[in-house]
């Protein structure tokens, strides 16, 4: 399998409008970073998107991405959803209604957010989302097994996913699945800044605190916000087998 990082910054993005720090006018592309999302292709081929967020179109543009077969969301906030309009060129291409999986509460919300999408009688160029509600039990996917695991992004019970031995963690500030993340060859966590603590984020001692809980083989931080400080430079003082995640990097599992 493999998983490519669509994008790995906060709900602002990197650049921020308006901001003149160091990370937002740097001219390197590792410091550049769209919502977080990653897109995941099974060994049998099919196209897993986890969130679909407002630079969702300019994500599958730049990657030459034509083709999605599943969507997971982790929850409803803006910057995890709010592209789900943008997947009507997909939708008409397939003639088939796009699967998507979530929260009951998750759910209602993109119902709340998209009513076109779900009107009995539907405008013609309206998208159509086909709902499935998960909780945090085993499913599968085609010939896919996938593990939703339960955290909460402060008070709010949100998802990540799981699979074979990948866990992919976005706007967590607690784990409540911690059984799930033993054993991991590789953990992609949130971490939106070094130091000042977040009531609803991690912060990279959390991260590190996950590290020696969990022991991953790796670990890949996403969610980054212009506070990290530049790629370059934080990537050299990260420990050792912990990495910044970058858009459009690549990881085979």
């Amino acid at each position: 399998m493999k998983l490519k990082f669509l994008g790995t910054g906060t709900s602002q993005g990197v650049p921020v409008i308006g901001c003149e720090c160091e990370v937002c006018k740097s001219a390197n592309p590792k410091d550049t970073r769209f919502r977080s999302s990653v897109m995941i292709t099974s060994d049998e081929g099919k196209k897993i998107l986890i969130d679909c967020g407002p630079d969702f179109r300019q994500q599958m543009l730049l990657n030459n991405e034509g083709h999605i077969d599943i969507v997971l969301i982790t929850h409803e906030h803006n910057d995890h959803v709010i592209g789900l309009d943008d997947m009507r060129p997909l939708i008409f291409k397939t003639g088939k209604n796009m699967p998507v999986y979530c929260l009951e509460r998750v759910g209602n919300e993109v119902k709340n957010r998209f009513p076109y999408a779900f009107a009995d009688v539907r405008y013609p160029g309206a998208p159509a989302f086909d709902l499935h509600s998960i909780t945090n039990r085993k499913f599968t996917f085609e010939d896919t097994e996938i593990d939703p695991v339960a955290v909460n992004h402060h008070t709010l019970p949100i998802l990540g996913f799981k699979f074979k031995k990948l866990a992919y963690i976005t706007d967590a500030s607690s784990i409540s699945d911690k059984e799930k993340l033993k054993d991991l060859d590789v953990l992609i966590v949130n971490c939106i800044r070094k130091f000042d603590p977040h009531p609803a984020h991690f912060i990279l001692p959390d991260v590190i605190r996950l590290q020696e809980e969990f022991k991953p083989k790796k670990i890949f931080l996403t969610h980054i916000s212009h506070h990290f400080g530049l790629y370059d430079i934080e990537e050299e003082q990260l420990p050792a087998g912990m990495h910044l995640a970058y858009d459009g990097l690549e990881i085979n599992f």
